[in-house]
């Protein structure tokens, strides 16, 4: 991070001082990265210039770490024929992330002005859903038939624009179905003459070029793999996903959870201009309000209680609140096992014990404590009574709600990230307020 930091303030001054030949210089020893991160705090114009000071290497690599805004601005700037050079350079995969950022017309006269090999091979992965397998794979895939010796299996690795790179070595047959894999140690200690398919592992888990991005990421992280192969409905081979673009795939999709658990864009970053991400603001907002409308008509059922009994709109805030950290809580250890792939149908009513139960010993102990303030506060046992039952019963609610919405979220297809901020505490707020309210109705003529 510091490195990040002082290159920014180094390529800042130099822009600033004029003095390019040293800027190139800094530039040439400096990570894609943190120059990435360096542009991003420049006007337009100084991104340009110092842009056109990188080496195509550089250039190409810097493209694939900027962030949306950053690299919008930054190729608007560009001219096509320049961004199409740059973009021959960048893996197929890298490529189609930079032109799915662009504007449509713009995406389409960059990828015309591209090498015609290169460009259908991101036209392909374009033609795959976003957030999916065939999106983010790499179709420059290392892989040997099964027929091979293991020396001509090595010349033909030797041989191969992508061995560098890959991680693992497929085996495939006449079709090119995936039948296995290699791992890199038997192929060079075997004896030259054995045939690879002697010595091929167990055909590896693969996913289809539909399999959602989160799902791959899962895979990973289950059975340690370094790299996925995707696959067509035939088994052919297809290409392969990297470790380092799960890593990616793991930042985004946790950045979007945590976002839509506060009710912001799932894709918004700190430096989109606000009227960017006015619209999912907003929308949120008004969801929001709508629910605090709700919440409120609850109150004004028991107004005359209220009118009778100030005391009451004193206490009303703590019983909701205690609701809701407690939905909280719930809802984001839910949510995060249902993104995790640990919480499934199986484990619901286990779930939904375990929270009951600490819904019930938190909420009477809680609820003991508030009673015992309220009493020393405003001298009424009844009132204190009142006041722990509702917390108790409020609790409860929470916790069934918090495992139960977003579960019914997730099998209407709909993001359970969603559910903690505006859904679930509607339910705590309206519970909260009807039990609390409600019950100091009912005994109402013992308080006065």
């Amino acid at each position: 991070m510091e490195n990040t930091e002082r290159l920014g303030e180094t390529v800042r001054d130099l822009v600033g001082s004029g003095r390019r030949e040293r800027l190139a210089q800094v530039l040439a020893e400096a990570h894609a990265a943190d120059i990435a991160a360096a542009l991003r705090d420049l006007p337009v114009a100084e991104q340009v210039t110092v842009f056109r000071l990188l080496t195509r290497d550089q250039a190409g690599s810097v493209l694939g770490e900027l962030n949306e805004p950053t690299l919008s601005e930054l190729a608007a700037a560009l001219d096509p024929a320049e961004l199409s050079g740059l973009l021959d350079r960048l893996p197929p995969e890298d490529a189609a992330q930079v032109l799915e950022e662009l504007p449509a017309e713009q995406s389409e006269q960059v990828l015309d002005l591209m090498k015609e090999e290169r460009s259908e091979e991101v036209q392909e992965l374009l033609e795959y859903g976003e957030k999916t397998a065939g999106r983010i794979m790499s179709p420059d895939v290392l892989a040997v038939h099964e027929t091979l010796s293991v020396s001509q299996a090595i010349e033909q690795v030797r041989k191969s624009p992508v061995a560098e790179t890959a991680q693992t070595l497929y085996m495939v047959d006449d079709h090119e179905h995936l039948v296995g894999s290699l791992p890199w140690r038997r192929l060079i200690t075997a004896d030259p003459a054995t045939p690879v398919g002697l010595l091929r592992q167990d055909e590896p888990v693969s996913v289809t070029p539909e399999t959602d991005q989160e799902e791959v990421a899962q895979l990973v992280a289950k059975y340690d793999m370094v790299a996925v192969p995707v696959v067509d409905h035939d088994h052919r081979l297809l290409g392969v996903i990297t470790v380092d673009d799960v890593i990616d795939i793991i930042r985004e999709e946790a950045t979007e959870d945590i976002q839509r658990l506060g009710g912001a864009g799932g894709g918004e970053t700190v430096f989109d201009p606000a009227s960017a991400v006015f619209g999912a603001r907003m929308l949120w907002r008004l969801v929001n309000l709508g629910t605090a409308i709700l919440a409120a008509s609850v109150i004004g059922l028991f107004e005359g209680s209220i009118k009778s009994l100030a005391t009451l709109a004193i206490f009303m805030p703590i019983v909701a609140s205690m609701g809701g950290i407690s939905t909280t809580q719930t809802a984001t250890v839910v949510i995060r096992g249902l993104a995790l792939g640990d919480m499934t149908s199986a484990h619901v009513w286990r779930v939904l014990r375990k929270e009951a139960t600490l819904a019930l010993t938190t909420g009477l102990a809680n609820g003991i404590l508030m009673g015992l303030i309220a009493y020393v506060w405003k001298g009424q046992i009844l009132l204190a009574v009142i006041i722990g039952v509702a917390m108790v019963i409020n609790m409860m609610v929470a916790a069934s709600v918090g495992v139960v919405i977003p579960l019914l979220l997730k099998g209407f297809r709909v993001d359970p990230a969603i559910a903690s901020s505006v859904i679930i505490t509607t339910f705590t707020d309206v519970c909260g307020f009807f039990s609390f309210l409600g019950l100091s109705t009912l005994l109402i003529r013992f308080l006065l």
